[in-house]
């Protein structure tokens, strides 16, 4: 596959051009990264322009679209930070409430505070920690029909650990009530490439984010947002620009560029490949470890149920050398992706085996309850706003939460802005490690 952004860059890093134009570092800064700054560019003549694109990264783009079968994919360097702001901005223009299942990542709730929208609330049915859990379609139809208002529906899948949403499910129903179903499927960029496409563009939905350099061979900051909706293709880039910078990474660009070519010629084959590995990895350590039920690059251990502590198993494989996504007393994630090779999943393998043996034994848990919704007291974006003070999280309880304070990863929100912080808020930050709180000043 043609890969017109980077034959531009690489083109006129051989020119000898004198860059009288930014960046500052002219295309030859630290030598350590002397390549890359010459390919660092800024919107010169030929180089396209991300928000406007006509030229070199509208191909690109159209090749991605063309990957993914979907009629429009355009570009982020923000991430799917920027995806999720321009979806989220685009059902404020059409002045859809939203429907949200809880799980969504901070940047859900930093676009809506910016957008100043309420979200109606759908509580998943929890395994493992407040990162995943099952979505009842019940309890989306029940939203849905609570109010004849357009809605859209957002939903997380996979989620933080893996777990697939019915997305085809969920794109019927949505679209039964005229509602439209947006996917934050920032972990799933590969999923269009298994031998039956678990994409969420091929399962019904409208739109969705994917990051590429999360599951792909791309630059940290590379995203793509798809539509399958005619109607979006000529407001997705108004959307973006509306939160983007007005100087994108080029690099990051150029790596999505390359990822085409990748998808186009080798995904497929290392899928197909990798699988098998996966398979073997998890039946060796069937015996010993619990695994959650997740698409198959997601190597989740329940550690509590599997009788460990998850943060002592992540730490024996540290000494293995073999570093984690993730790890909290209840689970260890595991990210691997098709571009990781072979000799990679033997590693991973031998290095879970001996932490399984050198973990000490604990009583084997499960998650033991289910959160319930905080009671809302001020609106999303007042809070986000307000004027706010840092306080202990043993001194939080009953006052209102401002800013959303979470590690990430994950990102997960325990309450939102807006929310009275409640005895369960405060264990929960206890079992994840926050010590405080950002609260509205009284």
């Amino acid at each position: 596959m043609d890969t017109p952004v980077y034959d531009f860059l690489r083109s006129y890093a051989a020119s000898g051009t004198l860059r009288a134009h930014m960046p500052g570092h002219k295309g030859n800064a630290a030598a350590e990264l002397g390549e890359l700054f010459k390919l660092d560019i800024t919107e010169i003549k030929g180089a396209d322009s991300l928000f406007e694109a006509e030229g070199i990264i509208a191909q690109s783009e159209h090749n991605t679209a063309k990957l993914y079968g979907s009629k429009a994919s355009v570009f982020s360097a923000g991430g799917s930070t920027l995806c999720i702001q321009a979806m989220l901005a685009l059902m404020k223009q059409e002045r859809r409430r939203v429907i949200a299942v809880r799980n969504v990542h901070r940047a859900f709730l930093n676009a809506a505070a910016l957008l100043r929208l309420d979200v109606q609330w759908i509580m998943p049915r929890y395994s493992g920690g407040i990162l995943s859990g099952e979505l009842q379609l019940a309890d989306v139809a029940a939203a849905l029909a609570a109010d004849h208002t357009p809605a859209c529906v957002y939903v997380t899948s996979p989620d933080y650990t893996g777990r697939l949403a019915d997305t085809a499910a969920l794109a019927r129903l949505c679209h039964s009530y005229g509602a439209k179903l947006l996917v934050d499927n920032a972990h799933g960029a590969h999923l269009a490439f298994f031998e039956e496409s678990l994409h969420p563009i091929a399962l019904g939905a409208d739109l969705c984010c994917d990051s590429a350099h999360k599951m792909l061979p791309a630059l940290t900051g590379a995203a793509v947002l798809h539509t399958s909706c005619e109607e979006y293709v000529p407001k997705l880039k108004q959307a973006m620009s509306l939160f983007g910078s007005t100087s994108p990474s080029y690099l990051i660009m150029a790596s999505l560029d390359l990822c085409n070519r990748y998808i186009a010629e080798r995904i497929r084959d290392d899928i197909a490949a990798a699988l098998p590995r996966i398979a073997v990895l998890r039946a060796a350590l069937s015996d010993r470890l619990v695994f959650a039920e997740s698409e198959p690059f997601h190597i989740t251990v329940k550690a509590a149920e599997s009788g460990f502590c998850g943060t002592e198993i992540a730490e024996l494989l540290r000494e293995r050398g073999v570093e984690c996504e993730y790890a909290d007393d209840e689970l260890v994630i595991l990210l691997m992706s098709p571009f990781s090779a072979a000799e990679d999943y033997g590693r991973l393998q031998a290095a879970l085996e001996s932490a399984a043996s050198g973990a000490s034994p604990r009583n084997r848990k499960c998650f033991g309850f289910q959160p319930k919704l905080p009671q809302m007291a001020l609106a999303i974006c007042e809070a986000a706003f307000a004027e706010t003070e840092e306080i202990s999280v043993e001194d939080a309880e009953g006052r209102i939460c401002a800013s959303v304070k979470v590690p990430c990863p994950p990102a997960i929100p325990i309450v939102v802005s807006g929310e009275v912080i409640d005895r369960q808020c405060v264990e929960l930050f206890r079992t994840y490690g926050i010590k405080t709180v950002l609260v509205v000043k009284n």
